[in-house]
């Protein structure tokens, strides 16, 4: 029996070419929509802009399934699937954890090594998803990082200018005398491109593998039917 051909897999730029422009877009009109006071269910402007039904921070559930089923078609599948969905739930499961960890122990953490310990955590946490499937973390870094480097860029320019958004919202502790630079550093500049990306990897991959999951059992039952169709 011949061996089945696959497609060449695309470079990781094309692959995320168009959901990184989609992204973008989204992220460009939460922000005009933020600093024109439309409607608060559509743009939070609160501190971490959660519930906002404008945002990307969504499109993860959506891209890690797009992503795998690209690199399915190109030959590339992660093996065995019961261990990559089991390493993409602990993931997830170290990074809540051990970030709710200080709370379960009643533990009152100052600001920066609050921000610094959420960091780590989530990091962690999205590096144990990496062998779950080498392929699809490679293709949700380099999609993240275009996500969220022009955040990143926004909130600078957002803290500058007080712009009253999500985007330069303060958290209620928050040393008042922090002038702009470390204050961009602690809440734009670093979480973006660390805490935002783990977060990006980790439920890109969990939906990513679930999805390769689902489309196996949906391949199998027209094939456990069949033989048993033929006895009858």
């Amino acid at each position: 029996m011949a061996e089945p051909t696959f497609p060449s897999r695309p470079s990781v730029g094309r692959l995320i070419l168009v959901p990184s422009i989609i992204t973008l877009a989204i992220t460009i009109f939460r922000l005009v929509g933020e600093l024109e006071h439309w409607s608060p269910r559509l743009f939070n402007t609160s501190v971490g802009g959660g519930g906002a039904l404008v945002g990307i921070s969504w499109l993860p559930i959506i891209l890690g399934p797009y992503f795998a089923a690209r690199l399915l078609e190109a030959g590339e599948r992660p093996k065995p699937i019961g261990r990559s969905i089991g390493l993409a739930v602990l993931g997830l499961a170290v990074a809540i954890v051990v970030t709710l960890l200080p709370v379960m122990l009643q533990m009152r953490l100052a600001f920066e090594p609050r921000l610094l310990y959420g960091w780590t955590a989530f990091v962690f946490g999205a590096l144990v998803t990496l062998a779950a499937w080498p392929a699809l973390f490679k293709v949700l870094l380099a999609y993240a990082y275009a996500a969220r480097v022009p955040v990143a860029v926004i909130m600078f320019f957002a803290f500058q200018g007080n712009w009253g958004t999500h985007y330069d919202a303060p958290p209620p502790d928050l040393p008042p005398t922090m002038s702009l630079v470390p204050k961009y550093i602690w809440l734009g500049f670093v979480p973006q491109l660390t805490l935002w990306v783990a977060f990006t990897l980790m439920v890109g991959m969990f939906f990513g593998t679930l999805a390769v999951f689902v489309m196996r059992l949906a391949r199998m039952v027209p094939e456990a039917a069949g033989p048993a169709s033929k006895a009858n």
